[in-house]
């Protein structure tokens, strides 16, 4: 069963104000082979919108 590279975990939360970095990452663990697992989350922590994806290696649901 193949495995994630760089001894990365099968999944992943990724965190962050939701700005082009974080959609870099995420658009990052897309390209490596990882899936969306899920709806992404929103908050607001009063001063920025704040996102949450998690993703999943392939295999592995």
């Amino acid at each position: 069963m193949k495995i994630p590279p760089d001894d990365l975990p099968i999944y992943r939360v990724l965190t962050g104000p939701d700005d082009a970095k974080f959609c870099r990452r995420v658009s990052e663990a897309l390209a490596l082979g990882y899936v969306l697992h899920g709806s992404p989350s929103v908050t607001f922590n009063g001063e920025n919108v704040i996102v949450a994806q998690a993703v999943i290696w392939p295999g592995h649901q």
